[in-house]
């Protein structure tokens, strides 16, 4: 069971595993399923690399375009919340979460019909199957 929360269009939910896991799992998942992962930024690490201390945090960016390109074809906007992501962070209780966009905060935003959103909905499921 997760813990979730959401604020203002962000949907949070709880992982009990450290981010480096918890990112690698998600990941994976991802690639089990043909989404194609564009990149894995490690936050932390580059502030390490400045000299600055960072709370462990890891994004995945990932995504269809089969899912994507129908979207961006009929609202050209989407184009700055796709494709998709999901922040892998510890807060200062150590506490790890996963935060993505909620999709009806981004159909909202972005004035898009539920059919062109309805591909995107499946972030939910995969971030909950990550946290199990």
């Amino acid at each position: 069971m997760s813990t979730q929360a959401a604020d203002n269009g962000i949907i949070s939910v709880q992982s009990h595993r450290p981010v480096a896991e918890t990112a690698d799992r998600l990941e994976a998942l991802l690639k089990s399923k043909s989404i194609i992962v564009f990149a894995r930024l490690d936050f932390a690490a580059d502030a390490q690399k400045a000299g600055l201390k960072l709370q462990p945090s890891q994004l995945l960016i990932f995504g269809n375009p089969r899912a994507g390109t129908p979207l961006m074809q009929a609202v050209p906007t989407a184009a700055l919340d796709l494709p998709l992501k999901v922040l892998i962070w510890e807060d200062a209780d150590k506490k790890v979460w996963l935060s993505y966009n909620a999709v009806d905060y981004l159909q909202g935003r972005h004035h898009a019909s539920g059919a062109l959103m309805k591909p995107l909905a499946g972030v939910s499921a995969l971030v909950e199957a990550v946290v199990q």
